[in-house]
Formats: structure tokens, C-alpha cells, sequence
């Protein structure tokens, strides 16, 4: 049985491999609950993990093709509402389209390199969930804060996160640019604003001019994805890492046990993934 998944394992993932960008092709596609089933079997430690796991590239693209391909439902892949009932819903080809643009931000407008740290301090808005999926596809390593965050708290992370970017709102930028002189790891700073501020580059400005053709990195499981920090309630905080795969596949399983979550489920998520 271990030799048949793993098997199934590496036939899925060459198979996904064949697509990274804009105008892949999968030819056979596997059938949904296969790949789900062989992301289930090594979350739960049933397989061993594959060498190399990107979840933007290997999961939301592969769901793409699927959708394209009329294996599946074009379920939305995100739907967000807002206090007044504004929505945004994006089905699996319209958010790898958006995340796309975005790692071209990323990776060429910001110059960010793999392996580079970008603190992600942004309220509970769709740039949010673009800017880590961005990170996953150019191998960015996000750094997720909340909102709530002082001016102490900012530069604590980003001195010992070295992180070379940061990307906000409005609300947050004030305090940001107070202690970038402390900081000189930083040098990018992104706005998510409708509206300029000396010294940011505008997210959502780049965002409508940056170019959907966009080639994912290709990472290593164990390559590092985010890092968190912990409360601090017994002394400073401290960095805690999630690798590609214990990030990406780690939900596999508690979204089936814990959320008790199966085909056609929507998740909701009210407090973003900041925490």
C-alpha cells in the first residue's frame, strides 16, 4: 500500500510540474479525489513528504486546470465580504491570475529573492490572501502580523526578522516609517492604499499594471514559507517557522477532521491568517 501512494505521489506531481504559469497544460489530468486523497495520506503521516511542495503551484494551479478542464466545479476558491456587504468572489483561475501579478511585484518590481523575509501586516482585506500567495510562488518568506501591531512591536520584527519588506495599510504605515531608520534590513516598503504615501510603492497600482505571465519557484518542503511570532507573555517574542509543507499540507488534515470540511464545504476564516 506505501509503495502504490507513493507511486501516486510522484505521478501527481510530475504531472502538476508540467504546468507553472499562465498557459500550462496537464495531460491526463488526475482526478480530484486521488490528488486529495495523496495530500491526505502524507499530512497525516501515511507517506512521506515529497521532496519538493509548492502549495500555490502543485494545489490552486492544479485546481485551475481542473476547473478548465470541467473536472470540477468552478467552486469559488475565495470569497470575501466586507461590513457593508461588499463581496469579491474569485474562482481557482482568477486568483492564481491576481497572485500571479502579484509575485511579479514581488519578485521583479520589489526585487525580492527566495529565501527573503516580507512582513505582511494588512487588516482582513483580499490583498492579504495576493500578497501569500505571492510569497508561496516566488518563495518569499511571509512574516503575518496584526494589525494591531505598536510601533515597539514593528520594530522589534523587523530587526530580528531582518526582513527586507514590509507591506500595509494606511492606518499602519506612519508607524512603519518612524522606525525604518532603525531597521536596515528594510528596503521596500508596499502600501495597499487608494492613495500615495512618499516613500511606498502603491500595492494596488502595481497590481493593475504588472504582468499575469509569471513562473512559480520551484521549492523544496522543507524550504522555509512563513514565519510567526509568538506572544511574548514570557519574555520577547520568538520566530516560529512553517515550512512549504507543514503550511500547505498541514491544513489537509485538519481541515478534514478538525473544520470537518469535505467537497463543496466554504470555510470561513474571520480573522484572516495573522495570528
Amino acid at each position: 500500500m506505501r509503495l502504490w501512494l507513493r507511486c501516486r505521489v510522484l505521478q501527481v506531481l510530475k504531472s502538476s510540474r508540467r504546468f507553472c504559469g499562465s498557459h500550462g497544460h496537464l495531460s491526463p489530468l488526475p482526478a480530484p479525489q486521488k490528488i486529495v486523497g495523496t495530500w491526505e495520506a502524507i499530512s497525516l503521516g501515511r507517506q512521506p513528504v515529497p521532496e519538493y511542495f509548492n502549495f500555490a503551484h502543485d494545489v490552486l494551479d492544479v485546481w485551475s486546470q481542473l476547473e478548465k478542464a470541467g473536472h470540477r466545479p468552478p467552486n469559488p476558491a475565495f470569497w470575501w465580504v466586507d461590513g457593508k456587504g461588499a463581496e469579491v468572489k474569485w474562482s481557482f483561475e482568477e486568483l492564481g491570475h491576481r497572485s500571479r501579478k502579484a509575485a511579479n511585484i514581488l519578485a521583479s518590481t520589489c526585487g525580492l529573492q527566495p529565501g527573503d523575509r516580507m512582513m505582511l501586516v494588512l487588516p482582513r482585506l483580499p490583498e492579504w490572501w495576493l500578497a501569500s500567495v505571492a510569497c508561496m510562488r516566488t518563495g518569499v518568506v511571509m512574516i503575518p502580523g496584526v494589525s494591531q501591531l505598536t510601533e515597539k512591536d514593528l520594530k522589534y520584527r523587523l530587526q530580528t526578522s531582518r526582513a527586507k519588506s514590509i507591506i500595509t495599510s494606511d492606518a499602519l504605515a506612519p508607524q512603519v516609517d518612524a522606525i525604518s531608520a532603525d531597521c536596515p534590513s528594510l528596503r521596500v516598503k508596499l502600501l495597499v492604499s487608494d492613495s500615495g504615501r512618499p516613500g511606498w510603492m502603491n500595492f494596488r497600482e502595481l497590481l493593475r499594471e504588472a504582468s499575469a505571465e509569471h513562473t512559480c519557484v520551484q521549492t523544496k518542503s522543507r524550504d522555509a514559507l512563513a514565519i510567526y511570532f509568538t506572544s511574548g507573555t514570557t519574555g520577547n517574542p520568538k520566530m516560529v517557522e512553517h515550512s512549504q509543507s507543514s503550511y500547505g499540507l498541514g491544513f489537509v488534515a485538519s481541515g478534514r477532521y478538525w473544520d470537518g470540511l469535505s467537497r463543496g464545504c466554504k470555510s470561513r476564516a474571520v480573522g484572516g491568517l495573522d495570528r
